[in-house]
């Protein structure tokens, strides 16, 4: 007998399905605060530099990553070649590669255009709570919790540009925008390390950042995203072997 695939069996509608978006959404909800800081830290400087409106927000809806728009910014505003800028948010943005590789066993019976709808939501925390908690979930149902947390996190963020575009000019300096939100992802990832292959991607991909912060085009930040995978790998790998 023929076993249906599995990309027939993905509920996207129904109880179930409404119900793994719902915890989605709640899952992610302890993410906003920080969400909306970098969105309006990111906002802010956009508005900044030397575009108008319209293309401060075409650039965000085009990159949706903090870190690419910021690292083109300066470029653009300089008048640098556009594939300089193009290849520097391209760096920035390389771990996004790396979680896209992590999460293909889980989407890849997806059509092409689902993928590609995934992917574009893809993000940092998203990525991070749906790895620890996505197991919960049959496989059926994965997808559309990764929706859940995926437009969350993609409104919350663009309402938090949208919102420091417009209020550039009356967000005072010292609010500290962007310390609040490394101290609230903080607050919101630290609860995350839990294991030791956690700890250990943590304090080598830490320790990896800081030593590769002066490389140019944000490239130490790829190279310690790889350097806290493999560390990751090694610590589960040594800590099965021990048991």
């Amino acid at each position: 007998m023929d076993v249906e695939p599995i990309s027939a069996r993905i509920q996207w509608r129904g109880a179930a399905a409404r119900a793994a978006f719902r915890v989605g959404v709640t899952d992610i909800a302890p993410a906003i605060p920080a969400t909306v800081a970098w969105g309006l830290v990111t906002g802010v400087a956009m508005a900044q530099s030397s575009l108008d409106l319209p293309q401060a927000y075409g650039l965000s809806i085009l990159a949706y990553a903090g870190a690419a728009q910021l690292a083109a910014l300066p470029l653009l505003t300089a008048h640098a070649p556009l594939v300089v800028t193009v290849l520097t948010a391209l760096i920035a943005n390389l771990r996004f590669v790396i979680y896209s590789a992590a999460l293909k066993s889980e989407f890849a019976m997806l059509p092409f255009p689902r993928r590609l709808g995934l992917a574009y939501l893809m993000g940092d925390v998203p990525f991070v709570i749906y790895s620890r908690q996505s197991p919960q979930f049959d496989r059926t149902l994965r997808p559309v919790y990764f929706l859940g947390l995926g437009l969350c996190n993609i409104v919350i963020w663009h309402l938090g540009s949208f919102a420091g575009l417009i209020a550039a000019g009356r967000v005072p300096a010292e609010w500290g925008l962007d310390f609040a939100g490394m101290v609230a992802l903080i607050a919101l990832l630290v609860p995350l390390l839990a294991t030791r292959a956690a700890l250990a991607a943590s304090a080598v991909g830490g320790a990896a950042a800081i030593a590769l912060d002066s490389l140019p085009a944000h490239a130490g930040l790829v190279v310690a995203t790889l350097a806290g995978i493999v560390a990751a790998f090694l610590a589960e790998h040594l800590s099965g072997r021990g048991r």
